[in-house]
């Protein structure tokens, strides 16, 4: 397979898809390329030599529980297309197996960097990362404004009772991967439950901002730097918009841990702490923020599952690539940091 025909990117049978459904379309002959970075969902660059498109799919060799994600993930682009958040323009949604091997969907190419680590960022220079920061609090204030009704996704998730069905999700996650013992884990799962806080008004959730879930890129005239476009929805409902928030609170702080295989951006210069990023959210938004510390931890307590997930699969010997083996070292680095959250607030 060569480099402009990826596995999983059938580009005879997307071209005469694309012929039919949106003619005019494309000019010129199609390449396309993976993109690397994703950690679940397929993401390929596309070009017919002068527009450049985006096709995201699942994994190869799918389950049929991804194959929804594709629908939801164009669902909630389209419905937030007309807003003030940015998200690329959707081309086109294709449910039909036939024409890649799973559903999938096309959207726009944005021009954006998404700035995954605290060195990437301070190449920008402290004002810049300042304001990028702070543009990633205001975009998310502007989804959590979009009244989901007024836009078409009043059924895109069951808000009631979200908080429990969360601790609970993240719960049997534990259980599933849970091969040693976990100093805290249990604790930190039980307090949560027993502080559960009342969800404000439901809202539009992302699920997993974060600074390299976002494009940044300049604009014209001036060259100032702004959030082109949020990506991967895969995890988006309805639900408590202060889950957002406490995600990009701990994705904020900085781990504490030397050399470690994921990093936060906040050891950048320039860098907002946190309290400003809670107070500007605050501010804009309207909503009380006096439970942060428990969405906060609770964001320590599901990045520690997720990443106890990924050192149980390295133990098994399922997992390729560099870094995994130092994977289960950062787990009780999250698990404390949860419990002093939890204990601060």
């Amino acid at each position: 397979m060569s480099p402009d025909h990826p596995p999983g990117l059938d580009l005879d049978r997307l071209r005469t898809l694309l012929d039919r459904e949106r003619p005019g379309l494309v000019q010129g002959p199609l390449t396309g390329r993976l993109i690397e970075g994703g950690r679940s969902n397929l993401t390929y660059a596309l070009s017919d030599g002068t527009s450049r498109w985006v096709v995201r799919r699942p994994p190869l060799g799918h389950v049929l529980a991804t194959a929804h994600d594709m629908k939801r993930e164009h669902r909630v682009i389209s419905a937030l297309h007309p807003t003030d958040v940015p998200v690329p323009r959707p081309v086109l949604l294709c449910e039909d197996d036939d024409v890649l091997g799973a559903p999938f969907y096309v959207m726009e190419f944005v021009e954006g960097t998404p700035y995954r680590t605290a060195d990437q960022l301070a190449a920008l220079g402290p004002e810049r990362t300042r304001q990028a920061v702070l543009s990633l609090v205001d975009t998310l204030v502007d989804l959590h404004a979009v009244d989901p009704a007024e836009v078409g996704l009043a059924d895109f998730g069951r808000p009631e009772g979200f908080l429990d069905r969360q601790l609970r999700r993240w719960g049997k996650q534990l259980d599933a991967s849970r091969n040693r013992e976990l100093a805290g884990i249990d604790e930190l799962h039980a307090t949560l439950g027993r502080r559960l806080p009342t969800s404000p008004a439901p809202a539009v959730v992302h699920g997993d901002y974060r600074l390299d879930n976002v494009l940044i890129g300049s604009e014209p005239p001036k060259g100032a730097d702004r959030i082109k476009a949020v990506l991967d929805w895969e995890m988006s409902t309805l639900g408590d918009p202060l889950t957002d928030l406490g995600l990009l609170v701990m994705y904020s702080l900085p781990l504490g841990m030397a050399d470690s295989p994921v990093s936060t951006t906040a050891e950048a210069p320039g860098h907002p702490d946190p309290a400003e990023l809670i107070e500007r959210y605050a501010v804009r938004s309207g909503r009380d923020v006096s439970a942060v510390s428990w969405y906060t931890a609770f964001a320590w307590f599901k990045l520690a599952v997720i990443l106890e997930g990924i050192h149980y699969r390295y133990t098994l010997g399922q997992t390729v690539g560099r870094g995994f083996d130092r994977i289960g070292d950062l787990v009780p680095v999250f698990i404390d940091h949860g419990l002093t959250t939890l204990q601060e607030g």
